[in-house]
C-alpha cells in the first residue's frame, strides 16, 4: 500500500493527456485556443499518436529539479506509461509553450542524455592569484538507465590555477554513468584579468584621422569608367593595333 508521501510523489511526476486529431496549424491553433497544448508521443515501436496537455503540468515538469530529464507517468485513456519531454518550442514574445514532443521510456533500457554541470569550491587562481572562472562547457553528454539519469554533474574547481584546466574526465562519475563528451574537451579553467585602459583623445582623434582616402578614389574611378557623366571615354588610349601599324610602315 502506497503511502501519502509515494501518492504525493506519483501525481508530481503524472501528465495527463488527451487525445487529439492530427492535422495542420489550424488544429494546433484550436487546441491551443481551448487551454491546451498540441504534442506527440512516439517512440518504443509504437505508432505516434497525437495528443493535448495541460500547459500547467508541462511546465512543473520542465521547471522541476530533473527538468526535461524528468521521467514521469504519463496518463491516457485510463493506461499509463513511462515518459519523457524530448522536444518543446516556445512563443518568442509571450513565452508560451506552443508545441511537445513526448518518447516512450523502456525503464530498461539505456538512454543518451545532456546533463547540466555545475561548479562547485572556490578555485585557487581566483582566490590566490585573482583570476577569473570561466565555464567553458555547461552541459555533458551520458548515457544511463532511466531511474540513475542524475540532475547535474558537479565539479570541484577549487584546485584550478593559471595553466590547469578541468575537463570531461576529471568530472566525477561512477559505474552506473557513461561519458559520451570528448574526455578532452575543457570545461573550466581561470583565465587573467584584462584591464582596459581608456584611449587618449589625441589617440581616438588620430585614429578618427587615419581612414586610408585611396580605396575611395579607386572605387569612385571605376564607377566613373563604367557609365557616369564626366567620365573619359576608354578609346582616347592609344591601342596595341595602332601600334603594330607603326612598326610595319618601318
Amino acid at each position: 500500500m502506497a503511502t501519502a508521501t509515494e501518492e504525493k510523489v506519483v501525481e508530481k511526476n503524472l501528465l495527463e493527456a488527451e487525445p487529439r486529431t492530427a492535422g495542420n496549424k489550424n488544429e494546433a491553433r484550436r487546441v491551443r485556443r481551448g487551454g491546451k497544448i498540441p504534442a506527440v508521443l512516439y517512440g518504443a515501436g509504437k505508432d505516434a499518436l497525437a495528443l493535448s496537455l495541460d500547459p500547467r503540468q508541462v511546465s512543473r515538469i520542465l521547471h522541476s529539479e530533473t527538468g526535461y530529464n524528468t521521467v514521469f507517468e504519463l496518463e491516457l485513456d485510463g493506461s499509463r506509461t513511462k515518459a519523457m519531454i524530448v522536444d518543446w518550442q516556445y512563443e518568442p514574445i509571450k513565452g508560451a509553450l506552443l508545441h511537445i514532443d513526448l518518447k516512450r521510456i523502456a525503464m530498461d533500457q539505456k538512454l543518451k542524455v545532456n546533463v547540466p554541470i555545475v561548479l562547485k569550491g572556490e578555485a585557487a587562481g581566483v582566490k590566490q592569484q585573482g583570476g577569473i572562472l570561466e565555464q567553458i562547457l555547461r552541459e555533458v553528454e551520458i548515457e544511463c538507465l532511466p531511474t540513475d539519469i542524475p540532475s547535474h554533474i558537479e565539479a570541484d574547481v577549487s584546485e584550478l590555477v593559471f595553466g590547469k584546466v578541468l575537463r570531461v574526465a576529471d568530472l566525477p562519475h561512477g559505474e552506473r554513468l557513461k561519458f559520451l563528451s570528448d574526455p578532452n574537451q575543457p570545461v573550466a579553467h581561470v583565465i587573467t584579468v584584462k584591464e582596459e585602459v581608456a584611449p587618449t583623445p589625441e589617440a581616438v582623434a588620430a585614429e578618427a584621422g587615419a581612414v586610408p582616402a585611396e580605396p575611395e578614389v579607386i572605387k569612385k574611378g571605376k564607377q566613373e569608367v563604367e557609365g557616369e557623366e564626366g567620365a573619359e571615354p576608354a578609346a582616347e588610349k592609344p591601342a596595341k593595333p595602332e601600334k603594330a601599324e607603326k612598326k610595319e610602315k618601318k
